[in-house]
């Protein structure tokens, strides 16, 4: 499995982290009326990283997605008056911008399966 996760790199994890991630600004979506809501986003950067460093010191990936722990409240730039910090149009740009991001992530899985594919098949 090492073998496999440094031919693929961060790619599939970049993946797993986009997807979670979508599931967070999904829900801070579906709460943006809920008094008391605190919104959370998870440092993609962060995570990013640590998986990065696994893979380049050759270490097993120790990696389960988004975790509560990787979880931070995001500070709003307009408080509510009832405590809810859930900025609709703030939360409808991130996810925008993860969707995005998740499409560039699966087009970089899809050049390196295909490379390792053509170095399987004896392709140049």
């Amino acid at each position: 499995m090492e073998l496999f996760d440094k031919a693929l790199g961060v790619h599939p994890f970049s993946m797993q982290l986009r997807l979670d991630r979508a599931e967070i600004i999904a829900g801070n979506l579906a709460n943006v009326d809920t008094p008391g809501f605190k919104s959370r986003d998870v440092d993609y950067r962060q995570v990013m990283e640590s998986v990065s460093s696994s893979i380049a010191q050759n270490r097993n990936v120790d990696f389960a997605g988004a975790q509560v722990e990787d979880l931070k409240y995001r500070v709003p730039y307009q408080p509510s008056s009832d405590g809810n910090t859930v900025e609709l149009n703030i939360e409808q740009a991130k996810f925008a911008n993860n969707s995005m991001d998740f499409q560039t992530s699966l087009t970089f899985l899809n050049m390196k399966i295909n490379g390792l594919y053509k170095v399987i098949k004896g392709e140049s």
